[in-house]
């Protein structure tokens, strides 16, 4: 059975992966907004972060969705390797939980995508993205993604040094609300499907 035909099989677990870099100084960053949406789905699931054994990531195990069918088991994941690296912790978690590729969930930075706006998928390219491009060349690039939208530099700015700084003041007052919808997305995702979570969240 292939990768895409267990997303069927309610027993399969789901890795839902937060990327991002580690460190107080990066925090904050527009990068690290993976990161950010992750802390809130532990806050969700009442969990805390523990080191992953041999995986340098930190994980939660716990369960989203309502009572029955439709809950799921999840592990939730924030690599502890820089955002280049994130395939490594992720393979060794996708192995150690017995995770099918296609229900992995990559959460992270878009700068196609204006402030805020979500955009879901499965598979397709990485459009420059470090950790995307570390996972792909890991382990392909059949997993979901929850794109969020960081909007381009500005001016003549360089895009590292962009996505290295953090969120701008006009954009911190509307940044937990966007996080807020990104989790919500993911839990969609999980729990009702690719195609339901991209009609409700694709803006």
């Amino acid at each position: 059975m292939g990768d895409t035909d267990v997303t069927t099989d309610a027993g399969a677990p789901w890795l839902i992966v937060g990327l991002g870099n580690p460190g107080p100084e990066y925090a904050r960053n527009r990068h690290n907004v993976g990161f950010m949406v992750a802390d809130l789905l532990a806050e969700r699931i009442g969990g805390r972060f523990k080191r992953a054994g041999k995986a340098q990531a930190q994980v939660i195990e716990g369960r989203i969705g309502p009572p029955g069918p439709a809950n799921r088991r999840v592990i939730l994941a924030k690599p502890m390797s820089y955002m280049n690296l994130s395939g490594g912790p992720v393979t060794a978690l996708r192995d150690f939980y017995k995770v099918p590729t296609a229900n992995i969930v990559a959460i992270h930075d878009e700068l196609d995508i204006d402030y805020g706006v979500l955009r879901l998928k499965l598979g397709g390219g990485d459009n420059g993205h470090n950790g995307l491009k570390s996972m792909t060349k890991a382990m392909g690039s059949d997993y979901h993604r929850v794109r969020f939208g960081i909007g381009r530099p500005p001016g003549r700015m360089q895009v590292a040094d962009f996505v290295l700084k953090d969120f701008s003041s006009a954009e911190r007052k509307e940044l937990d609300y966007f996080v807020d919808r990104a989790s919500d997305a993911v839990e969609c995702l999980v729990i009702e499907g690719l195609e339901r979570a991209q009609g409700t969240y694709n803006s």
